[in-house]
């Protein structure tokens, strides 16, 4: 990877283009800007539902998952390079299987809501499928490895039921869509 920065203003980018981890440049509005761009939205996203109050064990597995996004970050600004493992995928599809376990059977539709940290968590969960979209439009311009679509397809995953948790952790339930509501 390329040197870590020393200094953020460069004016570098005033004409409107971007250096990658490479030492390359490349246009501000290259998809894989754009990717780079959902995956730090949905990074600070989740440092966002860190603020709320968690339970600790939740806290400790959204740092490592910020962790991760940085590696995914650094993976997609080097064309070519690959951080994120396979392993770091299974220990998302673990923890998605054990809060998974907790929480009733979904029999409808949830809306996007509850509380704060539940909303939270759908705002996190809805930037991340922006960013995987964000990936697989990169994939289909260059080669990048299948472990980043990956990951973010089994994070939004998490993310949601996540959110079913964190409404649970606040005494309330999943709010549920009402199909018939129009109905006369």
């Amino acid at each position: 990877m390329a040197n870590r920065l020393t200094k953020i203003v460069t004016r570098t980018g005033d004409d409107g283009s971007t250096g990658l981890g490479d030492g390359t440049r490349t246009s501000k509005d290259h998809v894989r800007v754009q990717a780079l761009g959902d995956v730090d939205e949905l990074n600070s996203n989740i440092g966002l539902l860190l603020c709320e109050y968690l339970p600790e064990e939740l806290r400790l597995d959204l740092i490592e998952i910020q962790h991760d996004l940085f590696d995914l970050g650094g993976e997609l600004s080097i064309p070519g390079y690959s951080l994120l493992t396979d392993k770091q995928v299974a220990r998302l599809d673990a923890l998605l299987e054990q809060h998974n376990a907790t929480l009733p059977r979904l029999a409808e539709f949830i809306l996007p809501a509850g509380s704060r940290a539940a909303s939270l968590a759908h705002v996190a969960r809805s930037v991340c499928r922006r960013a995987e979209r964000s990936i697989v439009a990169l994939g289909r311009m260059e080669t990048i490895q299948p472990v980043p679509r990956q990951y973010v397809n089994r994070l939004s995953d998490l993310l949601f039921v996540l959110s079913r948790v964190l409404n649970r952790y606040a005494g309330s339930g999943d709010v549920l869509w009402k199909k018939n509501r129009n109905a006369l």
